[in-house]
């Protein structure tokens, strides 16, 4: 039998399939606690190392949280567990940049008019404050860069589905290694200052409730970003 840390991989399976049917039948919620480790052995009839390697691998897909000695807790969604495929995939050349841009086109376009029938007061004025400070910081080309990924973070959290927010979420590592070439490419005020002004036209869209201007925006933005990444020989 295969085995894992000399632990059979079968019985680790069981059991983070008994665990999974437990957290649906009994409906837990992100932060509800789940039975001791030593409860879970005896009641499954397996050894306290089966039960802490389901654990470890449940807490590996974030569906779990393990925390020095206490018990184990359902986890709030989140985009960690998605995004070392989408990096491991762009590594081993298996998703291409130009791929991911396609797909966030899709999502972000959608996620922005969304955002602009749904957003919050509140939402809409941290949207329109990041658009506002990249243009402060446009000297401090890092800072400007995560203004841009919250930017589109808190579009997709406006937008009310976590899906939405998990994807963009995950896309962030590709975002990471993109961004920096895409606005060295970008050589002139004039060229910056576009793309500075276009998160400005997206967070006025959504703070005005306006779902198509929002998302004519926000297409206009990503075909300037893929012009940008082709200019630089990314794409």
């Amino acid at each position: 039998m295969e085995t894992v840390n000399d632990t059979p991989i079968s019985l680790v399976s069981t059991v983070i399939g008994a665990l999974t049917e437990r957290i649906r039948q009994e409906e837990l919620n992100p932060g509800d606690r789940l039975p001791s480790e030593g409860d879970i052995a005896r009641e499954l009839n397996v050894s306290r190392t089966v039960v802490r390697e389901a654990f470890q691998s449940l807490a590996a897909l974030r569906l779990i949280e393990l925390n020095a000695g206490k018990r184990a807790t359902i986890a709030e969604l989140d985009f960690s567990s998605m995004a070392p495929l989408i990096d491991h995939g762009i590594s081993t050349d298996q998703i291409t940049i130009q791929q991911i841009y396609d797909v966030r086109r899709t999502i972000e376009i959608r996620t922005a008019a969304l955002a602009a029938l749904r957003r919050t007061d509140a939402q809409a004025e941290l949207l329109c404050q990041l658009a506002s400070q990249m243009a402060v910081d446009v000297d401090a080309p890092e800072a400007v860069m995560e203004h841009d990924l919250q930017f589109h973070r808190e579009i997709a959290r406006a937008s009310k589905n976590p899906v939405f927010s998990i994807i963009v979420g995950a896309f962030e590592g590709a975002t990471r290694k993109t961004w920096p070439v895409g606005w060295r490419s970008r050589a002139t005020s004039r060229e910056q200052s576009f793309m500075l002004n276009i998160h400005r036209d997206i967070a006025g869209a959504i703070k005005a409730g306006d779902p198509q201007a929002a998302q004519a925006h926000m297409a206009i933005h990503f075909d300037e970003s893929v012009r940008a990444l082709l200019n630089a020989g990314i794409l």
